[in-house]
């Protein structure tokens, strides 16, 4: 599914229409949604619990996929990670026993800022 975003945050030149965001170390920049029913309700213990086996499988795995931050919603979690490509987010989400269903290139960043540039 694709979103047409119009009005003040519609500056994106259409060239830049299918570059992909990177990282400060040139790898893209993905967000993963996965589908976890409750995870709004996960207690501080449990999401610490989560963070950690995510760094384990990350150490293990060294370069070429770094976790940069999760949004957790009510029954999902949105995760932002730079890799190489989508085999290592999906050798991640295998190695950790993590849901992943959906996997989306971020294409552009936007925020307030946007609007006075």
């Amino acid at each position: 599914m694709s979103e047409i975003i119009t009005g003040c945050a519609a500056k994106a030149n259409s060239a830049d229409a299918n570059k992909i965001i990177s990282d400060n170390g040139g790898m893209p920049v993905y967000v993963i949604e996965r589908e976890i029913p409750g995870a709004g309700k996960l207690s501080p213990q449990e999401l610490k619990a989560i963070s950690e086996k995510s760094c384990g499988v990350l150490k293990e795995m060294g370069n070429g996929i770094k976790w940069m931050h999760s949004y957790v919603t009510d029954d999902k979690i949105y995760c932002v990670y730079s890799a190489s490509d989508t085999n290592a987010l999906i050798a991640h989400a295998k190695k950790g026993g993590f849901p992943i269903n959906r996997i989306s290139p971020v294409r552009s960043m936007i925020s307030p800022a946007t609007a006075t540039e």
